[in-house]
């Protein structure tokens, strides 16, 4: 089979009852983190007979497959994560998850399956491939640092000249692809903070020094900190969701701690919002004479999407699908990706795709992280398909600069 660009949505479709098995059985057998054997071990029978090489790593259960067309021309990555969350499922799926306090809820098994199809729809095509494509399945996307751990190992060395990656999105429109130049996704920190008091008795709160109202104070303070001091041009979320002081109710704690989320959309709000809020901490704890300790957490860098390798990915969809089917996102979203490692090294872009079902109201379905949340499989067509000719396009053209 020798396929014309043309044809990879009807050579996709015939590839997704396969791609709906796969995705299934991972679904199924969820695994956690960097290591996950089975879902590897699924990934390396789905591939197995195509002519692909691969790299493992020592640091994860990571797989590079690629393919190297007959010219040494440029070199494409396309990226599928492959790892669940620690949570429960309740979707009544008849393939839902087998394995306790594990599921796939953020769409990595369906991101493994289209990666998978784009690998056999683009090996039928090696023969007049202008240059090479590795197919780069990472475990540890949510909060493991997968694709860090994945360079470092050297698995994608040399480093490619574009890389791509697809999200679903379970309520976004059926079968439409959204993405933008810039920031596409933030950063995510986390912020530990100790106010180190004096305990006593609550009946004589005078004689102690509660840390309860120094963080409460800290915490109204960090809210206009935020809303005074950041510009809204680039924005920056912070969240304190716990805090945790006390045993019981006649006695003053000594100490108070404050667990939150740092979001940002560039490298210098991100140092910049980091070390104003260690100051707000110490100088606030110090004004009532206590102390603070802040500690930072360094997550994900924000995920910064390269203008020529989304006029890319947008060629690529309106020659498959129509003009209709590009949705241009006005505003990042919030969220985090890892895959902002590899963008960090390589020009590229992460694209969303619409997994609702069709003719659903898509704005009532359950996103992305809940325990009931479900896709439309049928859509895993597309992204194979997209995979495939963005690969394709940006081999023969590059970025057409």
């Amino acid at each position: 089979m020798n396929l014309l660009p043309t044809q990879w949505p009807e050579a996709a479709e015939t590839l997704l009852p396969e791609m709906i098995a796969l995705r299934r059985a991972i679904h199924a057998d969820p695994e956690l983190g960097l290591s996950l054997p089975r879902t590897t071990q699924k990934v390396k029978d789905a591939l197995a007979g195509l002519p692909l090489r691969f790299r493992e790593g020592p640091s994860t259960t990571g797989l590079v497959a690629i393919l190297e067309g007959p010219t040494n021309g440029r070199t494409v990555l396309l990226r599928g994560d492959m790892d669940a969350l620690p949570m429960a499922e309740d979707t009544g799926l008849d393939f839902a998850s087998a394995v306790p306090g594990a599921m796939h809820a953020c769409g990595h098994d369906s991101h493994v399956a289209m990666l998978v199809g784009a690998a056999r729809l683009l090996c039928t095509r090696r023969d007049i491939l202008a240059g090479t494509v590795m197919f780069m399945f990472q475990p540890g996307e949510e909060g493991h640092h997968g694709a860090r751990f994945m360079l470092e190992d050297g698995l994608l060395d040399p480093l490619p000249d574009a890389a791509f990656a697809l999200h679903v999105m379970p309520n976004a429109p059926h079968g439409k692809f959204g993405g933008r130049a810039g920031p596409l996704l933030a950063s995510a920190d986390k912020i530990r903070v100790t106010i180190n008091g004096r305990g006593g008795h609550a009946s004589m709160p005078n004689d102690a020094l509660d840390p309860v109202p120094i963080a409460c104070e800290l915490v109204t303070a960090i809210n206009t900190w935020v809303t005074r001091r950041v510009p809204m041009a680039d924005p920056a979320v912070v969240t304190i969701a716990k805090i945790e002081a006390g045993t019981t109710d006649n006695v003053i704690p000594e100490t108070a701690f404050l667990l939150g989320t740092i979001r940002t959309l560039s490298p210098e709000r991100r140092a910049a919002v980091q070390q104003g809020l260690r100051t707000l901490a110490e100088h606030i704890a110090a004004a009532h004479g206590a102390t603070a300790t802040v500690e930072f957490e360094q997550g994900f860098p924000p995920t910064i999407c390269d203008a020529r390798a989304v006029a890319t990915a947008r060629r690529a969809v309106e020659s498959l699908y129509g003009p209709e089917t590009w949705l241009a996102l006005d505003s990042p979203i919030m969220g985090a990706e890892d895959f902002s490692y590899v963008l960090e090294k390589v020009p590229g872009a992460m694209l969303f795709l619409g997994a609702s079902a069709e003719g659903s109201d898509w704005r009532q379905c359950c996103a992305l992280h809940s325990n009931r949340m479900v896709l439309d499989e049928t859509v895993m067509a597309r992204g194979a398909a997209l995979h495939a000719a963005v690969a394709e396009r940006f081999l023969a053209e590059g970025f057409g600069d």
